[in-house]
């Protein structure tokens, strides 16, 4: 096993906006053949200049804007106004394929982040996907704060930051580590 990823049973990748995050979450998913139950989030662009943040699942044809300049709400990350309440279908569709006897593989979360921060339900979904039997890739914010913090601490979980460098590599490595953890043999 190479040295870029801890052999744990959830992985958190980390890193600088840019750097290739989400990228590794697609590639693994990928390289995973529909085993990867969660969602990616994608910048939505304008003119040239990112006006907002859309979620994409990974299991079914579902996208919804997470966040956005014209949106006129209370919770705010910078210009961008948010609207939690979309998380929901892809918290459902997370929860159903985590409580029944589903062709998952892995869970994949991009990202746990000040946007996603604010459901509630987000909090406790991941909290439940993160103590499942299931290995869970997630990426996770590098600021400071109380929750992610206590993510990053956990004993079942090892972090991993991602870099120019080593982002190439990533998703072969981590998809090493999925069928280090994955509970049923992966050829079955």
């Amino acid at each position: 096993m190479n040295h870029l990823v801890p052999v744990a049973k959830n992985v958190l990748i980390t890193g600088p906006p840019g750097v290739g995050k989400t990228t590794v979450i697609k590639k693994l998913s990928r390289g995973l053949n529909d085993g990867a139950c969660g969602f990616y989030t994608r910048e939505i662009r304008a003119g040239g200049k990112r006006v907002g943040f859309e979620l994409v699942s990974l299991k079914e044809d579902r996208r919804e804007t997470l966040a956005s300049v014209d949106f006129n709400t209370s919770y705010r990350v910078g210009r961008y106004g948010v609207k939690p309440s979309r998380l929901e279908p892809f918290l459902e569709e997370i929860e159903n394929n985590l409580h029944e006897e589903r062709e998952v593989i892995c869970f994949l979360l991009d990202e746990i982040g000040k946007m996603e921060l604010f459901s509630q339900r987000f909090r406790s979904t991941v909290r439940q996907v993160l103590d499942s039997r299931f290995p869970v890739v997630a990426t996770i914010m590098s600021a400071s704060n109380r929750y992610a913090d206590a993510i990053k601490n956990r004993e079942d979980t090892g972090l991993v930051e991602v870099s120019r460098e080593n982002r190439d590599e990533l998703p072969w490595e981590l998809l090493k580590v999925v069928k280090v953890h994955y509970p049923r043999s992966m050829d079955d």
